[in-house]
């Protein structure tokens, strides 16, 4: 029988790939009327690379990605605090992309259409409910926008991909309230740019309080040689603060976030000019959930933001849902859509991704750019005159430990589907 999907995002669409890759049925139910290529910058980390190469998309995400070389650490002041490399620069066999996140989706859809045909997704289609059946389940579908019913599908299993106002999670957990706030605030904006660094860095300033990232997205210059550059600038703001919790898509102002960072200019990167010359931003405020004690019910599962949202710390709230998708592609080829591959695959990445909810509220790998500031908060010449070398680098290799990416150990790692002879080839 058929997989039904709730959510057309990233983490939804690869699993219709996966599942196609190894013969099972699916379709993808998505609430909104249009899938379109929106969005800003994302980071997708080499475990999850790894799983889209297998998937057939190297050729198409090198087209679109930029094959990020460093990640590097600075204070409030520009002063370097410590750089690592990453994806093929630090030793592992797949790239890690910097990339915009509606081409990735747009990507992904793209090939469900084209192996699957334009049937197997349905826009417009918002999960109401659903109810067991002596074979699965069956779900319904509104037109978010009228409330009207848009149809009912059988499947034998339904996987929550719907995000983190997911409605299958709701349905599971009717009293858990809205998403948690941090009392932070992001502003997010793309900008025609000058490359910085390497060109292909990833840049963090600052501290836990007021933040800035940012990281090119296009690989190829525009006639005047400027390049797409992804920013974010986050800022801690009083609990009384209007961050409009339902308003996913606020349109950003600049005198809410340019005078925090307007004395933020390093030479090498003029963070108020990258605002200031950014077109349209957006605001987000900084959300997570408490990590759930369970996500499968029968013949339901979450999968994805809708599983476990995750502050945008350490790159990996996409490459997670990624790594999801496999692992529940691999439980199902083990054991056919059954409840048993669902339990399978919710005791592997329910307390994984758990792990990675709690350090990401502890900073994650930003946390080194938290210690400098409150042992340095007037600057330093030398960073390890405020903490040392050693301490550095154990706070990045502790995080890619919770989060699965270490390079020796994803090197040698089989991999997470491994094909029948019949499809494999």
């Amino acid at each position: 029988m058929t997989v039904l999907i709730a959510g057309g995002g990233i983490g939804g669409l690869t699993l219709a790939l996966s599942l196609h890759q190894v013969g099972v049925e699916c379709r993808v139910f998505e609430s909104v009327p249009a899938l379109k290529p929106l969005g800003v910058g994302i980071n997708v980390l080499p475990h999850a690379v790894r799983e889209l190469f297998e998937l057939g998309l190297k050729e198409k995400l090198e087209s679109v990605g930029v094959l990020t070389k460093d990640l590097c650490y600075f204070s409030k002041h520009g002063k370097p605090i410590i750089s690592e490399p990453r994806g093929l620069e630090a030793g592992y066999r797949w790239p890690q992309f910097s990339i915009n996140r509606g081409k990735l989706q747009q990507l992904l859809l793209d090939a469900v259409i084209e192996r699957m045909g334009a049937e197997c997704v349905l826009t417009g289609h918002h999960i109401s409910s659903w109810s067991d059946t002596p074979n699965g389940v069956r779900a319904e579908f509104i037109n978010k926008a009228s409330g009207e019913v848009v149809g009912a599908y059988e499947g034998a299993l339904l996987v929550g991909a719907d995000g983190i106002h997911s409605g299958v999670r709701q349905g599971l957990y009717p009293e858990e309230g809205p998403p948690l706030w941090t009392g932070r605030i992001m502003w997010r904006g793309v900008t025609l740019a000058e490359p910085f660094l390497s060109g292909r860095s990833v840049l963090m300033a600052g501290y836990q309080a007021q933040k800035f990232l940012c990281y090119p997205i296009s690989n190829v210059p525009d006639e005047n040689g400027k390049y797409e550059i992804n920013w974010v600038a986050a800022r801690q703001l009083p609990e009384t603060y209007d961050w409009h919790q339902q308003d996913w898509n606020r349109a950003g102002s600049l005198e809410d976030y340019l005078p925090w960072f307007k004395e933020w200019d390093f030479g090498w990167l003029d963070i108020p000019g990258l605002m200031r010359n950014c077109s349209r931003s957006y605001e987000f405020p900084l959300v997570d959930r408490d990590p759930l004690p369970r996500w499968s019910f029968g013949s339901v599962t979450l999968l994805g933001d809708a599983a476990h949202p995750m502050y945008p710390i350490g790159s990996n709230g996409a490459s997670q849902a990624i790594l999801d998708a496999r692992t529940l592609t691999r439980e199902i080829l083990e054991h056919g859509e059954t409840p048993s591959a669902l339990h399978a695959y919710e005791a592997e990445r329910r307390p994984a991704t758990a792990e990675i909810v709690k350090l990401n509220r502890r900073n994650g790998p930003e946390h080194v750019m938290q210690i400098v500031e409150e042992r340095a908060p007037n600057g330093f010449d030398v960073v390890t005159d405020v903490i040392s070398q050693s301490e550095l680098e154990e706070i990045g290799a502790n995080y890619r430990r919770v989060a699965g990416f270490q390079v020796e150990e994803l090197n040698a790692r089989p991999p997470i589907v491994s094909l029948p002879k019949s499809r494999a080839g």
